[in-house]
């Protein structure tokens, strides 16, 4: 059997390097290529083609949800480890949903990183017991409709039921129903705490 071939994205060029320098000394792997940005690992995949892309969740121009909908759209064969030093459930499920085979914090130690790779390789889902064990405590809440979105947006801003009514040209009792259904999905008894959760989950980009 060859090598596992890897290419390794991270935003931090620290973390890429040693990244790098860690698995570049494992006999059965073989380092492809590197990437800044998920734009960049997708670009770079696709000429490559590696067996594995071990890909940071957060990072600029493409996260890693974005870089591995689109990895597994154009490469199905590409598996994609997730690798985290933080996030939501929302996130981690979300790559997990869009096609990561697998998802580890960075904190994890180099021979389960090791060993995580070789399974995802090898095409077996592989999450860390600490984002089970997050997902589990945190699940993510199911997908908000645009009007939701809308709602939930103007509930961060402090917008009273009439205000919101105006704003998007409904009745004031149909904002009661939409809010009424909101807070039921996403597990929030007032408002406050119906804030708390969106930033807590990142459910909106504000």
């Amino acid at each position: 059997m060859g090598k596992i071939r890897i290419l390794v994205a991270d935003d931090h060029a620290i973390v890429r390097v040693g990244l790098v320098t860690l698995l570049g000394r494992v006999p059965d792997f073989e380092i492809v290529g590197e990437a800044g940005n998920g734009a960049v690992a997708v670009s770079k995949a696709l000429k490559l083609v590696p067996d594995v892309v071990v890909l940071d969740l957060v990072m600029p121009k493409m996260d890693g949800v974005e870089a591995t909908t689109a990895l597994h759209e154009k490469l199905p064969d590409t598996k994609v480890l997730i690798l985290t030093s933080f996030g939501t459930s929302e996130d981690i499920s979300r790559a997990l949903n869009a096609g990561a085979t697998g998802a580890i914090l960075k904190n994890a130690a180099n021979s389960e990183l090791i060993s995580t790779i070789r399974r995802v390789a090898a095409g077996k889902r592989t999450v860390s017991p600490e984002i089970e064990n997050m997902l589990a405590n945190d699940p993510p809440v199911p997908e908000l409709s645009p009007r939701q979105r809308d709602i939930l947006e103007s509930i961060t801003r402090g917008l009273t039921n009439n205000q919101i009514a105006m704003q998007f040209e409904i009745s004031p009792e149909s904002v009661k129903t939409h809010i009424a259904k909101l807070f039921e999905k996403i597990g929030a008894a007032s408002r406050s705490e119906a804030v708390s959760i969106a930033l807590r989950k990142h459910l909106l980009k504000i």
